[in-house]
């Protein structure tokens, strides 16, 4: 347990209840503030705070509780960052909670406007539910959300679907941490280490809605401050001084705050009457196109480009072989079971798609433990992704070894592992996409994302199956037309989800808007590029089909042309997302400044906060070198530390 002081100081003592109304039993979002009442079996329960088995004595200690912050207080001073990794024990480039902040005007009427922002400990936190290996929880012992670093494989997906940049990534460890609310400070009646540590009383800490001495506001809304509506955040704040109508951010994202008329939600105006703010774009890097392609396509998410692309081309594909072998009567089906490209053709996609699982799971942060990702099929898209694939890619296995036997036994055993791979299939394909549909990701979060994966299932699956065909002789002309209306079909439906996406973009209010302004100026000549190459290869694609006779040369132009947009698409849309993160500094939490870091040798200094991205993988090399140089005790030590990660 925290060791307590005897002379601890007024502000590090936490407030009992009794300052709430107590008639007052929810929180502004309806959510009640007791999180197990009081004849639950579950209470005084221990925490194990270090292994300890005490129990703390707050007579709060099952309500939810949260942070206030008064913008009018903050000086940007950066104490509470820095009690709150002192007190976490946390590197240089780690930091549970941030100091950003948004300006408007000019001068002699500048402002400038604090926000420290941690974990918010939601309602409704999606981090717990997008976590594939169980490392969350929200406790009922103060309403906190807490993480289990030794849990996590580091697969960072909680980053991803957390509005507010909550949980961090350590790209050395390979595993997330976040602010676990000081809980341990708690048990004893202290605030956390950040508000104890405030130097303006802009930080305070208590059971949510209990507003603080000297306070007279508790809202959820602050320029800056993303949507409330995804998590229902347990933060409220102070900020009574006139804004400028709009705020902008100082860092290298490309978006602004601009004072909105429209009237707020129930849950701020419970409290006061202001008009919010809501993000818009901010072209402050102006609108000079460029290339980028380096920087495209050598991004942190390669392995996903190789993981969704092969894997949607593996199951486009396996449509069409599936469907010959036992549903071919009809329209010359039959022709791709009984050509001497079939069996090579499932090795071919069983290799293909190993390679894209492989590079996804040396992705993780702690590869090693990959079968986590399956403990959270009950909330998280991303379990059952992997569940769905891994389904998939069994059958796969089981219908390509039953292909190379010929007689009636092995028959129904490839029929059975066709279905099997089919269920998994579309479970797995649906959450493919569905992982994606992620609220504080504008740019993802849109009916184009599924386009774009059927799109590429349907291109190159078809171009596939004909490309193979042709090598091994002249497939039936009916058969030729059926792949070619479906690549055309395909290139049909990515073309107008990418319309739709960039009508609804440009005029979002949201960090959307500014993922399409990336995407045409930042990269602008490589998504020109992308385009030009979808209408060029629908335009081929329908020639061919009005042909008589399809030439092999013609099928892999076809389909060198297809896949170069795709992978140039497929990058595009990892490295041009913006979440719905605060607000950064100069140097401190910019994408702009850690990518010249990175690029200049700064990140090598420990002071910067930068780190250079590293992938968690087996060192082969270090492996051979272990072996050759030291002995057998050192040789399992060091195994323990590769293997470890």
């Amino acid at each position: 347990m925290f060791a307590r002081r005897d002379n601890e100081p007024d502000y590090a003592i936490l407030r009992n209840r009794e300052a709430l109304a107590e008639n007052d039993t929810t929180n502004c979002y309806g959510t009640s503030i007791e999180t197990v009442q009081s004849d639950n079996p579950l209470r005084d329960q221990s925490l194990n705070i270090n292994e300890e088995g005490e129990v703390g004595d707050n007579p709060d200690r099952y309500k939810q509780h949260g942070f206030y912050f008064n913008a009018d207080n903050c000086i940007a001073c950066h104490a509470c960052e820095a009690a709150c990794s002192e007190k976490n024990d946390n590197p240089a480039h780690i930091a549970f909670r941030s100091v950003g902040f948004v300006e408007g005007g000019t001068y002699p009427a500048y402002q400038r406007l604090n926000i420290s922002m941690a974990c918010n400990h939601c309602d409704d936190p999606v981090c717990l539910k997008g976590c594939p290996t169980r490392a969350y929880t929200k406790f009922a012992e103060y309403g906190a959300v807490l993480q289990d670093p030794d849990i996590c494989f580091g697969c960072g997906y909680c980053t991803w679907v957390c509005p507010y940049n909550a949980p961090q990534l350590d790209p050395e460890k390979g595993q997330v941490t976040k602010c676990n609310m000081c809980v341990d400070r708690l048990e004893v009646g202290l605030k956390p280490a950040c508000t104890s540590a405030c130097l303006g009383n802009a930080l305070d800490f208590g059971v949510i809605e209990d507003i603080p001495e000297n306070r007279s506001q508790a809202k959820v809304d602050i320029p800056g401050f993303p949507r409330t509506d995804i998590t229902h955040p347990n933060i409220r704040f102070q900020q009574t001084r006139t804004t400028q109508r709009e705020m902008t951010r100082v860092d290298q994202t490309a978006i602004k705050y601009h004072r909105s008329d429209e009237p707020l939600d129930s849950c701020n105006s419970k409290t006061y009457e202001e008009s919010s703010f809501v993000p818009e774009l901010d072209p402050k890097q102006g609108f000079k196109r460029e290339w980028n392609l380096k920087k495209l396509l050598t991004s942190h998410e390669n392995a996903h480009i190789a993981f969704t692309i092969s894997a949607q081309l593996v199951m486009g594909a396996f449509i069409w072989l599936f469907l010959g072998s036992f549903f071919g009567d009809t329209l010359s089906l039959n022709y791709l079971s009984s050509s001497s490209a079939y069996l090579p053709g499932l090795v071919l996609l069983l290799g293909l798609i190993t390679t894209g699982l492989y590079k996804l799971n040396m992705h993780l942060g702690k590869p090693q433990r990959f079968y986590r990702g399956f403990y959270n099929l009950r909330h998280s898209p991303v379990s059952r992704e992997i569940a769905g694939v891994s389904l998939f890619f069994a059958g796969l296995v089981l219908f390509t070894l039953s292909a190379f036997f010929e007689n009636s036994f092995f028959s129904a055993i490839q029929f059975i592992a066709g279905l099997i791979a089919l269920v998994g299939l579309i479970f797995g394909g649906y959450f493919m996409y569905k992982l994606y549909r992620i609220e504080a990701r504008p740019f993802w979060n849109h009916i184009n994302t599924a386009t774009s994966f059927i799109a590429t299932g349907l291109v190159l699956g078809s171009l596939f199956v004909a490309v193979l065909n042709s090598v091994m002789g002249v497939m039936p002309s009916i058969l030729n037309n059926l792949l070619l209306i479906a690549v055309s079909t395909g290139l049909v439906l990515e073309i107008a989800g990418l319309w739709a996406h960039r009508q609804s973009l440009k005029s979002a209010k949201s960090e959307g808007a500014a993922s399409f302004y990336e995407q045409t100026t930042t990269y602008g000549y490589a998504y020109i590029l992308r385009n030009a190459l979808l209408i060029l290869s629908l335009i081929m694609s329908i020639s061919l089909l009005l042909t008589e006779h399809q030439s092999l040369s013609a099928y892999l132009v076809l389909s060198g042309l297809c896949l170069v947009s795709a992978i140039i698409g497929r990058a595009l849309f990892y490295v041009v997302v913006i979440p719905t993160t605060m607000p950064g500094g100069f140097f401190w939490r910019n994408k702009g400044f850690v990518e010249h870091a990175r690029e200049t040798g700064l990140a090598d200094m420990p002071q910067m906060g930068v780190v250079y991205e590293k992938h968690h993988a087996f060192k082969l090399d270090e492996l051979i070198e272990t072996i050759k140089t030291t002995s057998m005790n050192e040789k399992i030590d060091q195994f323990k530390r590769i293997f470890s990660g």
